[in-house]
């Protein structure tokens, strides 16, 4: 189905950007860590829950960067990368990822995936994605990836984000 063509705009927001991000919040969402590896070798990695499926076929997954990021170069110009979702027990994780100068990957157990990207121990799933196209849309640059290989633990208990907050405990 194709959209229309169209001349009109968009109104401009009639909130502030604080009351968009607390709106945002309260989709509740699972918790990835983005990993890659350089073609020098260097592992770079990122705590993001802008995770959503595309297609089954072919099997697309996207996922957000803000154009700021530091590992923003990595990501654009890597053939590969692997999305990990994190699972309860990993919020120590996000947070590591999520941290601004320190080196994330210490004390992490992973393996190299076919691709070479980083695949963290722990995690419930894990996709393993060439690196497709991407879109520069706002503030963010959309990747969508191809995923080549998935695997994931059966009856594990994802890491949850809501509100500004990490929850571990929840009914499933």
């Amino acid at each position: 189905m194709r959209s229309p063509t169209t001349t009109q705009q968009a109104r401009p927001p009639d909130f502030s950007t604080t009351e968009f991000r607390e709106a945002l919040g309260m989709f509740a969402t699972g918790v990835t860590i983005v990993t890659a590896r350089t073609p020098q070798g260097d592992l770079v990695g990122l705590t993001a829950n802008s995770f959503n499926s595309v297609s089954l076929a072919p099997p697309l997954v996207l996922w957000s960067l803000a154009r700021s990021a530091g590992s923003m170069a990595a990501f654009s110009t890597g053939s590969h990368y692997a999305i990990n979702i994190l699972g309860a027990e990993q919020q120590a994780l996000a947070r590591q990822f999520a941290a601004k100068d320190v080196d994330r990957y210490h004390g992490v157990a992973f393996a190299l995936g076919a691709s070479g990207a980083p695949l963290l121990e722990g995690a419930v799933a894990t996709f393993e994605c060439f690196n497709r196209s991407r879109y520069e849309e706002g503030d963010h640059v959309i990747f969508v990836g191809e995923v080549e290989r998935c695997h994931h633990r059966a009856g594990a208990s994802p890491l949850l984000y809501h509100g500004g907050r990490f929850y571990n405990e929840h009914p499933l």
